[in-house]
């Protein structure tokens, strides 16, 4: 299906008969008919539109087309995003003080930092980063809507053990909500000050510019005719 659009759209494109305005509305379309479609057949809908999303950004590997393409899709994400955020405070936060135990605490805390760090830093190791960068990437990323999406697949398949996992979901997504959201600006600040005070070039550039290179793969990257900047080894 995002085989077809994409191709359909980029054959339209080509003979001129689209202009950029309307190149906004496929990937919106394309993920809510791949969504449904999947859904209709007995598959997930979510899955369906995440492989399309890959199969559609791979086809448009130019640059100003795959902009036009997310460029409306990137807004509508934001606004369905928070509008999950919404619905999830309102009808399952109220339920948590009610089920909560001190399992459920005690996992929240673990999830959010052993279970969730300690990959971070093992799919990190020969990168080169230092050790403050993999606990900074650790402690604040990976971040999204995926436990509320899971949740709400347990709870739309009346699987059992349904509510003491979704109080689970709930619980550990309060404690990141609470702790990454009073830590944010110190950490980023403390963060953006150690990556200064080992490189004061970096001064005035934003915080992930201090995600540098070890020294020793750093030099080695910097030097030949062909050497790459730090900003450039640093993009990928």
């Amino acid at each position: 299906m995002a085989v077809l659009g994409v191709g359909a759209l980029r054959y339209a494109g080509n003979r001129g008969w689209i202009d950029s305005a309307w190149r906004q509305l496929p990937a919106v379309a394309l993920a809510l008919t791949a969504f449904a479609a999947a859904q209709a057949l007995g598959g997930s809908g979510f899955i369906a539109s995440f492989v399309g999303g890959l199969v559609a950004g791979g086809m448009a590997r130019h640059r100003v087309v795959k902009h036009e393409l997310l460029c409306a899709a990137e807004g509508a994400g934001d606004v369905l995003a928070l509008s999950t955020w919404v619905l999830f405070g309102a009808v399952v936060i109220a339920q948590v003080p009610q089920r909560l135990t001190w399992a459920v605490i005690v996992y929240a805390v673990l999830s959010l930092t052993v279970i969730r760090m300690l990959p971070v830093w093992l799919a990190l190791t020969g990168t080169g980063l230092k050790t403050d960068g993999k606990l900074f990437i650790g402690w604040f990323g990976p971040r999204g809507l995926a436990s509320v999406v899971f949740a709400v697949i347990v709870l739309a398949a009346d699987l059992p053990g349904r509510q003491a996992l979704t109080t689970t979901v709930a619980a550990t997504i309060i404690l990141s909500i609470l702790a990454h959201g009073l830590t944010a600006n110190a950490l980023t600040a403390a963060f953006a000050r150690r990556a200064t005070a080992a490189d004061p070039g970096q001064a005035g550039k934003a915080p992930s510019a201090g995600l540098e290179m070890a020294p020793e793969r750093s030099v080695a990257r910097r030097q030949g005719p062909n050497a790459v900047s730090a900003d450039q080894a640093g993009d990928r």
